[in-house]
């Protein structure tokens, strides 16, 4: 497999408490990684990293760096950050679409890129809502706002705005805790789909999704990554004692 990010010795602190400990870790390419552990472990601190989402953050020092598949370290101080943000999309939590139509919240980011023709923003819409699995239940309403969309709809409606720059990986900090089953479900077979043209990394609180969805499991735990492999290999024998006491419930 091709590794996509390679991750080395990344620091995280904020003011002088430190997040995360000199992480090391390879992501491969089309493949869906994900990073689970218990609350305040530093899962989503990490997947931050990986687009400098965290340079929003004043109090916030990284160090380390994170190198992408063509070389290049995003934390280079040379580096783009629109152009970051553009190659690795990230999806929050709660689904946060723009107050405007479903066609504005896909056109916005391909807009502000410097495409304007209508035709090949129509086909951008299209192309990023089919691939978010939600072109067939919102083609015949683009121009209604998005709040009328249900949870579900919003966060695929995300998905699909995070896809209209044509990223290269797609980064999801726990996509699914607000989501009811049947709209979780769509969401991790959508995740199926995407490993065949993106690299996906997610957070997941839920073990069973990691299990259901991921390639390979990074646990994190008090900013420290403990174990990193196989998701099989990681449910079903884990190498250190710390994994199986979370994955079998024993923490605590």
């Amino acid at each position: 497999m091709v590794t996509k990010i390679k991750i080395r010795d990344l620091n995280v602190f904020f003011g002088e408490k430190q997040a995360l400990n000199d992480i090391n870790l390879d992501i491969e390419e089309n493949s869906v990684t994900a990073i689970i552990g218990p609350s305040g472990c530093g899962k989503s601190t990490f997947i931050k990293c990986l687009n400098r989402m965290n340079d929003t953050v004043r109090e916030c020092k990284v160090t380390g760096k994170v190198i992408l598949s063509d070389g290049t370290d995003i934390y280079d101080s040379k580096m783009d950050l629109v152009r970051v943000r553009k190659n690795i999309g990230m999806v929050f939590q709660k689904p946060n679409p723009f107050p405007k139509s479903i066609f504005e919240n896909i056109a916005f980011a391909p807009r502000i890129h410097g495409i304007k023709n209508k035709k090949d923003l129509a086909n951008i819409v299209e192309e990023s809502l089919r691939k978010a699995a939600i072109w067939d239940e919102v083609k015949d309403r683009l121009d209604k706002p998005a709040y009328d969309l249900s949870g579900g709809q919003q966060q695929r409606l995300c998905i699909a705005r995070a896809l209209a720059v044509n990223p290269e990986i797609l980064l999801l900090d726990e996509p699914c805790s607000a989501l009811d089953p049947i709209a979780t479900a769509k969401i991790e077979d959508l995740l199926g789909e995407l490993k065949k043209e993106y690299t996906v990394v997610i957070v997941t609180h839920n073990m069973q999704q990691a299990g259901r969805v991921s390639h390979k499991t990074a646990f994190f735990y008090m900013g420290d990554l403990i174990e990193y492999g196989d998701t099989a290999q990681i449910f079903e024998n884990p190498k250190e004692e710390l994994t199986e006491r979370y994955i079998t419930g024993r923490m605590g």
